[in-house]
C-alpha cells in the first residue's frame, strides 16, 4: 500500500519500520518539549498523511518510553482519519517520577495502519438475547 506523506515542517522525518516484522512505524518529534511529571504535552511530528478511505493511522505508545520513563500516548490508540490533512501531533503524558525531555528527532510514538468499516446503524426496540446479557465490567470474572 502506498501512502502519501507531506512534510509540514523542514525538520520532519518520514516514519519507517525499524525491523522486518514491525507493525508500527516510528513517529519523530520536530520540537523540543519538557513534560513535567503528571503533565501532558502535544508534540508535533511535522507530517501530514493522505490515507485511503477505509484506512486509519493509529498512534500508539512506544513500549520503551512507557516501560523506562512512564511516558504514554494519552489517547492510545489515537486515530488519524482518512479525511484529515493536517499535521499529526502526539498527545504524550508523563506518569514517570521525573521531567521527561523530548528533543527534536526523538522517536515519540508509533503509527500503525488499520482497516476499518463504516457501519449503517439501525435503531431497534430490542436486541437479541445472549448468555452474557447486560453484564459488563468484570461480569465474566476477574481472573
Amino acid at each position: 500500500m502506498n501512502i502519501k506523506v507531506q512534510k509540514t515542517h523542514p525538520d520532519a522525518v518520514l516514519p519507517r519500520y525499524l525491523s522486518k516484522g514491525a507493525a508500527g512505524m516510528d513517529l519523530v518529534s520536530v520540537e523540543d518539549v519538557d513534560i513535567l511529571t503528571g503533565q501532558t504535552a502535544v508534540v508535533s511530528t511535522g507530517l501530514a498523511f493522505e490515507l485511503h478511505p477505509g484506512i486509519e493511522l493509529q498512534v500508539r505508545s512506544r513500549s520503551g518510553l512507557a516501560a523506562k520513563y512512564g511516558v504514554f500516548v494519552t489517547n492510545a490508540p489515537g486515530t488519524v482519519d482518512s479525511d484529515f490533512r493536517g499535521t499529526v501531533k502526539v498527545i504524550l503524558t508523563n506518569n514517570g517520577a521525573y521531567t521527561f525531555r523530548v528533543l527534536k528527532g526523538d522517536r515519540i510514538a508509533q503509527a500503525v495502519l488499520a482497516k476499518y468499516e463504516v457501519a449503517e446503524l439501525n435503531e431497534a426496540d430490542e436486541l437479541s438475547k445472549t448468555e452474557r446479557g447486560e453484564g459488563g465490567f468484570g461480569s465474566t470474572g476477574v481472573k
